[in-house]
């Protein structure tokens, strides 16, 4: 059955006027996603500017309408039922990325949408101690910041501004963050724009190492040639979910087209043609093993959105 849209011939209308091309409606998100999942988004849109998304902002607010920011892809799984309302894509000036060496810091000021792996190696050239901390992670800047992304150093400590807008804020402005293990304070409504980061300067060679060792050890022991969508669950105090998983016989399992990855257990791949219900069957089935074997419960780390059809899965 096809989903059914929430938005009116007005709104297309009003998109479609505004953004021409950049806004196509029914538009299956599976292409744009890293584990090559998900239904139709009512409205897919390409926004270039602050003032293009303060556009959409304010008729999201005006007419109470769904809205989500698809960022790169990763780290999430959308329904086969898709998403309803209007999806955003932030291109153009939210890719931005300028990172230059002050006195006493690195500092990289980039859009909500730059590449988190291109700021990595412009600070890492610059000698940006920590930085390699966030590297390999496949997600923009934005995205990271929303989630405090990272392993042994999180983007939040090198955080000193980060500017949003909102539905019912529209233009740009600065907001205060709490930082926490793979979340933050920042609103559910609110969309990363732009944020400044700092980075303690230190020996550009020895930190390029750093970085470089790290992401050929995520290349040997990840399954990056695989659409997956990053670790599937967070870390339990003391403890990896990939170890925990693998204890309690998960890797290999299959469930239609997604399997539990052989290489790294806290990943599930799509192996070809996987559903969104198969992985979300997956990640219920290994988060109950864990469970019942070691009495932990992994929280989900991937975030899932839209609509789930024609499944009983509880996450």
């Amino acid at each position: 059955m096809k989903p059914v849209g929430v938005l009116d011939d007005t709104d297309r209308a009003a998109l479609r006027e505004r953004f021409a091309e950049r806004a196509r409606f029914d538009e299956p998100l599976a292409p744009v996603t890293w584990w090559k999942i998900g239904g139709p988004a009512d409205a897919l849109i390409d926004v270039h500017t602050t003032d293009e998304l303060a556009f959409v902002l304010r008729r999201v607010f005006k007419r109470r309408l769904p809205m989500f920011v698809l960022g790169s892809g990763s780290n999430l799984l959308v329904g086969d039922g898709g998403i309803r309302g209007i999806v955003l894509r932030l291109e153009g000036d939210f890719t931005t990325l300028d990172v230059r060496a002050e006195p006493d810091a690195i500092v990289a000021e980039a859009g909500g949408s730059a590449s988190l792996a291109a700021l990595c190696a412009k600070v890492a050239t610059l000698g940006g101690e920590g930085v390699d901390g966030l590297a390999g992670i496949p997600a923009t800047v934005g995205g990271s910041i929303r989630m405090n992304a990272g392993t042994d150093r999180e983007i939040g400590e090198f955080a000193r501004e980060v500017v949003v807008q909102t539905p019912a804020k529209p233009d740009p402005h600065p907001i205060d963050v709490a930082w926490h293990y793979r979340y933050t304070t920042i609103p559910r409504d609110a969309i990363v724009a732009r944020t400044t980061l700092c980075f303690e300067r230190g020996d550009p060679a020895a930190v390029r190492e750093r970085l470089q060792s790290r992401l050929v050890r995520r290349k040997a022991t990840q399954p990056v040639a695989i659409p997956n969508s990053g670790s599937c669950f967070r870390n339990p105090e003391g403890d990896h979910a990939g170890r925990l998983i693998e204890a309690a016989g998960a890797k290999g399992w299959r469930e239609g087209g997604a399997e539990v990855s052989p290489l790294h257990a806290n990943f599930i791949v799509n192996t070809g043609g996987a559903s969104a219900r198969d992985v979300a069957t997956l990640l219920a089935r290994v988060r109950r093993a864990v469970e019942e074997q070691f009495g932990v419960d992994l929280q989900l780390e991937v975030h899932l959105v839209g609509e789930f059809t024609a499944t009983e899965v509880m996450l």
